[in-house]
């Protein structure tokens, strides 16, 4: 294998190339891009060419905590308080439904393959505490779901509905539970092989690392709205500060322990909530700057799962891990959302959205590992046995998971539904907004008939055309001003003597996009759309074009910003 020499920048550069190469290319086969990234971590990583090692992912680390508080914090955006008050139950239903399912079948099936996996050279007792030990530390991991993913999947496809709403609400909610069984399986099984470990002590420490997360999360949260508040049409200033304030929670969640998904996805949660507007813009900017972190984080994820040569009975611990937890999620879920009555697309539909499994699981698989190394079940300590295969069966979901996620949101009927004014802008063409037949003025035409076109045009400019309809120049409202007053003057001023070249002029072949960006770049209301003899073809209205785009938002059923 070879060694990449050139330190964090290289591999971090090599990650969003090859990263972005690799999206590309599944995105052909029409495969979610996260996947591509995922394959192309497992190429670099330890499972392919060795390029990144295990120190070098270790040294990024941090990284990995920061892309995670970029996911967390991106995630808390999308959850309105209006959602939460209207779906809470369904929302807590359909977690407690899908989490406890995967946790039961999971934590059984492994059981059962552990204790014939001992032997019966141990104490029957034995190998049944020993057993029991795996299986619920297993079934806990089991309830966790990846969110980075699936919310990646979500926005690539632009979903939405109230089916993508209760996926992003459970993939949010579902961090906390997974970490609450683990706490309480972690303990058990502990006690069960004779540790030091009680169960509530191990809650006591769930609830703080959650509660003092969701805490220390609204402090950021109203302290940055404040900042926020003097800064908010400074569009770099919004982007450090927000920035800023999401390393500082990352770093005081890291240092005091807590769960740093929970703490940014809250601070996201207060901003979109408590400053609806003003966030508007630190989400779009965030989600902007985000995409090489994403890329980045999940290149890392392929290049940390190194498999090794593993017995076939520890194969069918992760086969019964893959097939169980999946069916736990599908049926769970559909449970949940039966009960609470949840829309029907809801009830068919979300549980395809939770197959994902990553961080979460992987970080509860390591401290597993630790605290149950001691364990030892024939040649294999358990908690070697529980971070590879649990290592193994993210490998299988990830390729899994994001397909359903995508399959999820076909079905439902929301894929592609999450269009935005840039969507619409770029989907229309600029015949179709600009007027096609504007008042115009010719040469020579008195100022008296020109003031009497201004009463009868819906513009606030009028074009000045020789008799071939070349573009010689404009007229604007505001230039009458000066003239209006002087009634002796308008019958031997004619346009010639008061117009104004036009400093810009689109072309009618310009895609609506580019005009669009060039008069706001130049903080013009109006622009003259000429063909290549500088004929005149129409006047595009900044105004006009976005009552356009409102009105085809409204017409999709989207509620314009």
């Amino acid at each position: 294998m070879f060694e990449l020499k050139g330190g964090v920048l290289l591999i971090l550069g090599l990650g969003v190339f090859s990263g972005l190469i690799g999206a590309w290319l599944f995105q052909r086969l029409k495969v979610p891009q996260v996947v591509g990234y995922i394959v192309i971590g497992l190429i670099i990583g330890q499972t392919g060419f060795g390029l990144v090692s295990a120190s070098d992912i270790a040294h990024l680390e941090v990284f990995n905590q920061f892309a995670l508080g970029i996911i967390g914090f991106m995630v808390g955006g999308e959850l309105k308080i209006e959602t939460f008050r209207k779906y809470f139950r369904q929302f807590v239903m359909i977690l407690l439904g899908e989490g406890l399912l995967a946790f039961l079948l999971v934590g059984t099936a492994s059981t059962l393959i552990l204790y014939f996996v001992i032997g019966e050279s141990v104490a029957d007792s034995v190998r049944w505490v020993q057993a029991l030990a795996g299986g619920v530390v297993f079934g806990a991991i089991a309830s966790a779901t990846d969110p980075a993913s699936t919310i990646d999947v979500l926005w690539e496809y632009r979903s939405k509905g109230v089916m993508t709403t209760a996926i992003i609400a459970v993939v949010a909610l579902d961090d906390a539970l997974a970490m609450t069984l683990y706490g309480i399986g972690s303990a058990s099984a502990q006690l069960l092989i004779g540790g030091s470990a009680s169960i509530s002590h191990e809650l006591l420490k769930v609830g703080i690392e959650l509660g003092g997360a969701l805490f220390i999360g609204l402090i950021f949260g109203f302290i940055l709205n404040l900042f926020l508040k003097a800064v908010h049409n400074q569009a770099a200033k919004v982007s450090a500060f927000s920035l800023g304030a999401i390393l500082l929670l990352i770093g005081s969640s890291l240092y005091l322990g807590l769960d740093v998904i929970i703490a940014t996805m809250t601070l996201g949660f207060v901003l979109i909530n408590v400053a609806p507007r003003r966030s508007e813009l630190i989400f779009e900017l965030m989600r902007t700057f985000s995409l090489p972190i994403y890329v980045v984080f999940f290149v890392l994820v392929g290049a940390r799962i190194s498999l090794g040569s593993m017995p076939l009975w520890m194969w069918g611990i992760v086969a019964s891990y893959v097939i169980l937890r999946s069916l736990g999620k599908l049926y769970g879920a559909r449970f949940g959302a039966k009960v609470s009555k949840s829309e029907t697309v809801v009830q068919k539909y979300l549980g395809l959205g939770l197959f994902a499994q990553g961080g979460v699981a992987i970080g509860l698989s390591i401290i597993a590992s630790h605290n149950l190394e001691h364990v030892m079940i024939g040649e294999h300590s358990l908690g070697n046995i529980i971070i590879t295969v649990v290592t193994a069966t993210t490998l299988c979901v990830q390729f899994i998971g994001p397909a359903m996620v995508k399959l999820a949101a076909k079905l439902s009927g929301e894929m592609g539904n999450n269009i935005t004014r840039d969507d619409v802008i770029d989907s229309v063409a600029l015949d179709e907004v600009m007027n096609k037949n504007p008042l115009t003025v010719s040469i020579g035409e008195s100022l008296r008939d020109i003031v009497d076109l201004f009463s009868k045009s819906r513009l606030n400019l009028l074009p000045v055309v020789d008799s071939d309809n070349c573009c010689q120049g404009i007229i604007e409202f505001s230039q009458l001003r000066d003239v209006l007053g002087q009634e002796s003057t308008w019958n031997w001023l004619v346009a010639a003597d008061i117009m104004n070249s036009f400093s810009y002029s689109a072309n009618e072949n310009d895609s609506l996009r580019k005009v669009y960006d060039d008069i706001q770049d130049m903080r013009l209301n109006e622009v003259l759309i000429t063909d290549e003899q500088n004929h005149l073809s129409g006047v595009l209205n900044l105004a006009l074009v976005d009552n356009k785009v409102r009105d085809e938002l409204l017409k999709r059923g989207i509620v314009a910003n």
